[in-house]
């Protein structure tokens, strides 16, 4: 008979607790309730200078430096390659992609980019003119001091 009346006096204790919790907790959906209508913030400008952008973090894939607005990317059709693929860059002057991109799951090296890397906007996206959502730490080995190995 014990077990009943502590179940039942755990759980009034966790009902009473909840709502005097919620209120000292911060809220994680912004200055308005959840469900408000409010207006959507202006569509941020995309940088489209062309100047290639430090990378925030290691293995990041780079960000594009271009209006990329009306690029068809499919496994048919993809724009990004008329300029990027091997066979390209050096009319282009584009940065070509990377070898990774010509390999398969296994990591053979493929004739042609693998099919499952048609989808470039996945992982690069444009860059837009915005101030960041949280602050960025990351600092580059350059900015470190470290010297090249065997160099004392």
């Amino acid at each position: 008979m014990r077990h009943p009346l502590l179940l039942s006096l755990v759980s009034a204790a966790i009902v009473l607790a909840v709502p005097a919790l919620s209120q000292d907790a911060p809220r994680l959906t912004g200055q308005t309730p959840p469900m408000a209508e409010v207006p959507a913030p202006p569509v941020p400008k995309w940088v489209t200078d062309d100047i290639r952008q430090m990378r925030a973090y290691p293995e990041q894939p780079p960000v594009i430096p271009h209006s990329i607005e009306g690029y068809q990317l499919s496994v048919n059709t993809n724009r990004c390659l008329s300029c990027h693929k091997r066979e390209f860059t050096q009319g282009s002057g584009a940065p070509m992609i990377s070898v990774t991109h010509y390999m398969n799951r296994e990591g053979q090296m493929l004739a042609d980019v693998s099919p499952r890397r048609y989808n470039c906007t996945a992982c690069h996206v444009p860059q837009a003119d915005v101030a960041p959502l949280v602050p960025n730490t990351f600092r580059d080995m350059s900015e470190l001091g470290a010297r090249p190995a065997g160099s004392e």
